[in-house]
């Protein structure tokens, strides 16, 4: 399929709400495009100077438009693809384009996985200490805090081109299991700073039946 293409250094995932301040005259007139012919267009994430993978987005919304032409606009993320071709400008348009293949992407995995996964983000929450809202299994799925348990720019496009729900769990699981590791020691640390200078109470150890 051929899409116009809005490179940007940021990862969106199927079914997020993507804001977006258009400036350039080029998205300018992919934003009038979106609106006069419906068509959707690819949103390439430019990572290490390349473009490879990217996320179709769909405009919803134009929110405003300013006297100089800018606009705020809302769009939703749809499907992940990747890209075979890239030109920098599409023929007879100031915006880029190119041919793009759709992956076959997977949504189903085991509920236990899920639940694990779920209660393993709300314990990060908790070492953080910050509030968490609760989720139902059936609700929750890999993308839906994909941006908010810690995943680096890199995690995050690694994620973006995983195809099946369930290495996606796995893949989220694995990182939220180093990371808390890593805050229970921060944590750890924390306590035995704080308890610097301070009177401590030792349990007494029982050595009556120790042997060597």
């Amino acid at each position: 399929m051929r899409l116009p293409l809005f490179p940007l250094q940021s990862v969106f995932f199927p079914g997020e709400t993507v804001p977006l301040h258009i400036f350039e005259e080029r998205y300018k007139q992919l934003i009038n495009d979106c609106r006069k012919e419906a068509i959707t267009f690819g949103i390439p994430v430019f990572i290490n100077d390349t473009l490879s993978y990217g996320t179709e987005v769909q405009l919803v919304e134009v929110v405003t438009t300013y006297d100089n032409g800018e606009m705020d606009v809302v769009c939703v993320a749809r499907q992940v693809f990747k890209i075979l071709s890239f030109e920098n400008q599409m023929e007879g348009k100031l915006y880029a384009g190119g041919d793009v293949e759709f992956l076959d992407m997977e949504s189903t995995a085991d509920e236990n996985l899920r639940t694990e996964v779920l209660v393993m983000v709300e314990e990060l929450y908790n070492l953080m200490d910050v509030p968490f809202t609760q989720i139902s299994p059936k609700q929750f799925s890999s993308y839906t805090l994909a941006h908010k348990m810690g995943l680096s720019f890199e995690q995050e496009y690694e994620l973006l081109q995983i195809s099946n729900e369930t290495d996606r769990l796995l893949f989220i699981k694995n990182h939220l299991e180093s990371t808390t590791a890593v805050l229970n020691q921060v944590n750890r640390t924390k306590a035995v700073i704080e308890m610097n200078g301070h009177f401590k109470n030792f349990d007494p150890l029982d050595f009556e039946d120790f042997k060597i």
